[in-house]
């Protein structure tokens, strides 16, 4: 298949550059200024789940918000941030570098009204069949009084956050393309500073109300979703955007946005039906099940959140007009550099959740309803999920890359190839482990499927800088593996010198791993020559410092 814009010449012959290339620092600089805004959004994330865990634990109430927000995550994902956002951004991006703004605003707007339209109807028909649709997740909650029929009316509530985020997650993709990027990263931050304040507000006055307290938290999750919304409109408005109703079916851009979007969707039901099996698995390994395993995976997730979609978001514009001009070499450059700034961070975090995940789980959520025997359940699938997040960056950042390419059949087949791998590993692996194995087996499922899709990538952009990037995860993995040792050593001593530990001995003691980990880390990377992490480092600091002198 040939790159989106036909007309153009493709330059193959160059040799790379080095890894201090033009693209490659503005990839990093970009990089940083996301990853400060994901961070405090994170943050407040993290505050969310402790406040989540405070008031419900690992209960059946909170098993059940978790399986009734499952589904619309699960059309979410399917319409609107991973494959609307990867099929979006690259068209629009073509459509402002070859046409202007005011072409681009047109496509702006009619990918709105068309997601108003699809999602709309959507939510309508998920409401309406909202309990066979819940039955289907959660068949062993009916076990449980009071259980499954809390958790139809969960997913009533929350089913139109589908349509709230695809609108988010559309003007992210004009604020990004257009090379905003602090605003769009921080607005998820609107979605955790609602659920935590509907916690503290609401929940006690659901009971006097007639409702079950979690009511409140679902309640919150649509106020989040208009303040998403909400937080980057106004920055729109400054650019020049104005949302007026329009529709053309035929406008090239939207068809081939909608095209683009047909595979991918057919590769996010594959990966929603692995969504539905591990749940359906999850059901079955007793109470609080559930709840570890998303407790597990949203603190798993909390470094990809950071640093590696905040590579991939910088990362995605400029490779979309690398590939709108026909500039194969920048682009490979601006791939491999993104991959080896994610390997410097990813490694590292993956080791350290591994050797601190019991500690980690325990300052964040262990209090209130969420007892110590929580922590420890949490902690195990923590551990397990960890290696994993290797290869979901990786993901996030070549799944772009086939996208700006104009393809995503690619992508698809292999998340498809994926999923069945993922089944089969969960399904085993579950009879020998328990709810650890579907952790195990997810971690092992995208650990091959950023693996394959780099290789194809690869093969797609005529090289990415191989020898630089083996190079590179070797030096880094040497480095994370010497932070591990030091890490484990200094919980070791710390669990011997404080068995039981209360929040503020918990806290000191982690903030301490946790800067002796920076410490180790930092100065292997140093004595072993890691350019990507140094520069890094000083990308970030550089940013901090211009914020908080503002």
């Amino acid at each position: 298949m040939t790159l989106p814009n036909r007309g153009a010449r493709p330059a193959t012959g160059a040799a790379p550059g080095p890894p201090n290339s033009d693209s490659g620092a503005h990839l990093t600089r970009s990089a940083a200024v996301v990853g400060i805004a994901t961070t405090a959004s994170r943050l407040l994330g993290l505050v969310r789940d402790l406040s989540l865990a405070y008031y419900f634990g690992a209960s059946n109430a909170m098993d059940a918000f978790y399986v009734a927000f499952r589904i619309p995550n699960l059309m979410r994902d399917l319409f609107a941030e991973g494959v609307m956002s990867s099929a979006f951004v690259p068209t629009f991006t073509r459509r402002l570098t070859t046409s202007g703004r005011e072409a681009a605003w047109r496509l702006g707007t009619q990918l709105i009204t068309a997601l108003l339209v699809v999602t709309g109807v959507i939510v309508v028909l998920g409401i309406v069949f909202a309990e066979p649709l819940t039955r289907l997740f959660a068949q062993n909650f009916s076990q449980v009084p009071g259980k499954l029929e809390l958790t139809i009316q969960l997913t009533r509530v929350m089913l139109p956050f589908l349509t709230l985020v695809a609108v988010a997650v559309a003007c992210m993709g004009m604020l990004n393309s257009l090379g905003h990027f602090f605003v769009p990263a921080l607005s998820p931050a609107m979605y955790n500073v609602s659920l935590i304040l509907s916690a503290a507000v609401l929940v006690p006055l659901m009971p006097k109300a007639g409702f079950e307290p979690i009511m409140a938290i679902a309640l919150g999750v649509i106020l989040g979703g208009v303040g998403q919304i909400v937080a980057q409109y106004w920055m729109l408005r400054r650019e020049g955007f104005r949302y007026r109703v329009t529709l053309d079916p035929k406008d090239r851009g939207l068809r081939e946005i909608l095209s683009l979007m047909g595979p991918g969707t057919v590769a996010g039901a594959s990966m929603q039906l692995n969504l539905l099996v591990n749940t359906i698995l999850a059901t079955s390994q007793g109470p609080g099940a559930v709840s570890w395993l998303t407790y597990a995976f949203r603190v798993m997730y909390l470094p990809i959140g950071i640093f590696g979609v905040s590579i991939a978001t910088a990362a995605l514009p400029v490779i979309s007009r690398h590939a709108a001009t026909g500039n194969l070499i920048e682009m490979r450059r601006t791939v491999a550099h993104g991959l080896r700034l994610m390997l410097v961070v990813m490694v590292p975090a993956a080791v350290g959740l591994v050797v601190l995940a019991e500690p980690i789980v325990r300052l964040i959520l262990e209090r209130g309803s969420f007892t110590a025997a929580d922590t420890q359940a949490t902690a195990l699938a923590l551990a397990c999920y960890a290696p994993g997040i290797v290869g979901y960056s990786a993901v996030r950042l070549a799944v772009p890359g086939f996208y700006a390419l104009g393809t995503s059949l690619t992508p698809a087949v292999v998340s498809v190839a994926t999923v069945v791998l993922n089944i089969v590993l969960n399904l085993s692996l579950v009879r020998v482990l328990g709810y650890p194995g579907l952790a195990l087996g997810t971690a092992i499922a995208a650990l091959a499927n950023g693996g394959t899709l780099l290789a194809l990538l690869r093969h797609r952009l005529g090289g990415l800088e191989v020898s630089e990037t083996a190079d590179c995860f070797l030096r880094i993995s040497l480095a994370s593996g010497v932070m591990g040792v030091a890490v484990r050593v200094t919980e070791c001593w710390f669990a011997a010198l404080w068995p039981n530990r209360e929040f503020p001995i918990s806290a000191l003691t982690l903030g301490v791993e946790i800067v002796v980990a920076i410490v180790v880390l930092a100065t292997a990377a140093r004595l072993l020559g890691i350019a990507e992490f140094n520069n890094a480092k000083e990308q970030l600091l550089t940013r901090l410092s211009r914020i908080l002198s503002r």
